[in-house]
């Protein structure tokens, strides 16, 4: 088993899921009294959200990237950055560490592709939904059309989650309102939908949407189990 070094606290709310999900996975597979290898650097949340209201995403990449290169020194083996919106800086933070990193997208790509999905409504932060990184890489490398919400629920989806969500705050209207964003994008032609921020999962899931959707926390930490465990 490979020693997975993860990158969390982006909030920590989701990097707990993170934890339960890897163990569960390795549970699942190897039995017995099985959990993970793995190490663990839960960054201060507060410098990153200055820093991605400020866009400097280049101070981001460069403070995570130290966080990154501690892991690989400490042993870690495969990276796992435990946030949708700081893939903008994913590669920067891959060449900092000097050891593979496991793309968010990717494993949500895959599964997209093999359950015969190519329309696609992606929620998640502002960042996430409205700048190019993680758009393309769904389009570039899975041949996905990437539907995004109109301005004003672009903009209801990003508060709830950066004032509620990374507090650990669930709320039945913000549930239904999410709702009402999904049926919007379904109605515009999304075949199913990416919950792209890792604490969405926290407030919606598949029985809030009439299509499928494609949660990327579970989909990411059970890909990180399944590389851990190759070979």
């Amino acid at each position: 088993m490979k020693t997975l070094g993860l990158l969390g606290g982006m909030s920590w709310e989701s990097t707990a899921l993170y934890y339960r999900a890897i163990n569960e996975r390795v549970a699942e597979r190897l039995g017995g009294h099985h959990s993970a290898e793995l190490l663990l650097a839960s960054v201060d949340f507060e410098p990153i959200v200055e820093m991605q209201q400020a866009g400097d995403w280049d101070g981001a990449a460069r403070l995570l990237g130290a966080h990154a290169r501690r892991l690989a020194d400490a042993g870690a083996e495969l990276l796992v950055l435990c946030t949708n919106t700081m893939h903008r800086v994913a590669a920067e933070i891959e060449a900092a560490a000097g050891i593979p990193l496991l793309h968010i997208a990717d494993p949500t790509g895959e599964a997209l592709v093999v359950g015969g999905h190519r329309r696609v409504g992606l929620l998640g932060t502002r960042f996430t939904m409205e700048q190019a990184f993680y758009r393309d890489r769904l389009v570039d490398a899975f041949g996905l059309e990437v539907l995004t919400p109109e301005a004003d629920d672009r903009d209801h989806v990003h508060r709830v989650i950066s004032d509620e969500l990374v507090h650990g705050v669930v709320r039945d209207d913000s549930r239904a309102a999410y709702r009402g964003v999904v049926d919007r994008l379904v109605a515009s032609g999304a075949e199913s939908i990416i919950l792209g921020c890792t604490e969405i999962t926290m407030l919606i899931s598949a029985g809030d949407s009439s299509v499928p959707v494609f949660d990327t926390t579970a989909l990411h930490a059970r890909a990180a189990v399944d590389r851990a465990l190759a070979g």
